[in-house]
């Protein structure tokens, strides 16, 4: 099926104003009171690591020290014998990192909480290996992209590969732990994949999500990978891939949708007049997904279901793509395509409530996203509302920045490998 004209990014769709989803962020009172400096009072974000105190005011080094004090508790409880414990360390400390910044605590207790997670993921439990595997995330996330991160990177990726390939270790311990090369992530979800005679194989209970969860850190990586690279890749997963949009499970196919949406982009990014073999089944299939009726399945499932493979099939069709906004204090951060969707939702999904917070003050997460070092405004503007016109001055930078940033992505993604 020739697709359509090629469309333009951002164009609106019928309920959708000027080509934006609905904004994730808070009316336009409320940005100047989210201006907050590195280190703020604990009132900045909730964690489980901040008790109350009863009413009293504590000024914002005092809170600081206090926060900084149950941290260094919980690091030694990492240690303690009783499984129990180590957990609710652990929680305790992937809130933390999530919700805040903390960059300068960490540089200096890094090899301590390294060598403490090393010890969970050898000898702890599935549960344990889980979470421990999610907080060496964030604090590589903590501590950037510089050396740091990626000494800590290399101490714990064998123990990380060697429970990915584990096939006896615990399913969730498995699915966390997806911090791999393509070719490792590939040996796990390509067992999804239909065999000679074209048939998909029965998934094994808890498979489907640990397939889901290596589909999607696989595609993540693909984002980073050059034009030489994508010519290979591109070919031999697509086929395969639109083969999987008939998995029996819902999260399954829609990871499979997004990654096949996201290759097609890289694809006409490479060349314009890129074409998917076979387009016609596979809009075909996109179209039946899109329009599932089953009773069989949960509401909430179709609905789902229905509204992502809608926008993967008007991608296909129209090279269109309906832009979203995510504001955080007076800047933005706009999803207008399939991979920076990806790239976003990763960090949303490990990050939570405190992905803003990190992209207002995360230099890897504005790094990442062209923003930019952190904006330094004056302490005086928290109690004040941002102008309409100082919004438009930080949006237009923020605009040119991501120019910026998307034409250095696709600069490397033509350098070969």
């Amino acid at each position: 099926m020739p697709r359509s004209k090629k469309g333009k990014r951002g164009s609106s769709k019928p309920g959708v104003k000027n080509g934006l989803k609905g904004e994730s962020a808070a009316s336009d009172d409320d940005v100047a009171s989210d201006i907050l400096s590195h280190y703020s009072s604990a009132s900045e974000t909730t964690s489980v690591l901040e008790e109350g105190t009863g009413g009293e005011q504590v000024d914002e080094q005092t809170a600081q020290e206090e926060t900084e004090d149950k941290l260094k508790q919980c690091i030694d409880n990492l240690m303690d014998k009783s499984t129990k414990t180590r957990l609710a360390a652990l929680e305790s400390l992937r809130q933390a990192f999530a919700s805040r910044l903390l960059y300068d605590f960490l540089t200096e207790r890094r090899l301590t909480v390294s060598d403490s997670l090393e010890r969970s993921l050898k000898k702890g439990s599935g549960e344990e290996q889980a979470a421990a595997a999610t907080v060496f995330a964030l604090l590589c996330i903590q501590l950037g992209g510089g050396g740091e991160a990626e000494e800590g990177f290399k101490m714990l990726r064998p123990i990380l590969t060697a429970i990915l390939m584990d096939g006896t270790a615990s399913i969730a311990a498995r699915q966390s732990d997806l911090i791999k090369s393509l070719a490792l992530l590939e040996s796990v979800f390509m067992s999804s994949y239909p065999n000679r005679e074209g048939t998909l194989p029965t998934p094994k209970p808890g498979s489907s999500g640990l397939h889901s969860a290596a589909l999607q850190a696989w595609s993540l990586l693909v984002t980073l990978c050059p034009a030489s690279r994508l010519t290979v890749l591109l070919p031999l997963h697509l086929p395969k891939l639109q083969a999987c949009l008939q998995s029996s499970d819902v999260n399954y196919r829609i990871a499979v949708g997004e990654t096949i949406a996201l290759l097609v982009e890289l694809g006409r990014d490479i060349d314009e007049d890129f074409e998917v073999d076979d387009s016609e089944t596979l809009c075909e299939c996109l179209k039946s997904l899109a329009t599932d009726g089953n009773k069989h399945r949960a509401k909430n499932d179709r609905r789902k279901q229905r509204s992502i493979f809608r926008e993967v099939l008007h991608y296909i069709e129209n090279e269109d793509f309906t832009e979203e906004k995510i504001r955080f204090a007076v800047e933005n951060v706009y999803i207008d395509g399939w991979m920076r969707r990806r790239i976003y939702d990763a960090f949303k999904e490990i990050l939570e409530s405190g992905v803003r917070h990190h992209l207002q003050f995360n230099p890897l997460l504005r790094d990442i996203f062209g923003l930019g070092p952190p904006l330094i405004l004056d302490a005086a503007v928290k109690g004040n509302k941002i102008s309409r016109f100082e919004k438009h001055l930080f949006n237009s930078a923020a605009f040119k920045a991501r120019t910026k940033q998307r034409s250095k992505a696709r600069d490397k993604r033509a350098d070969v490998m």
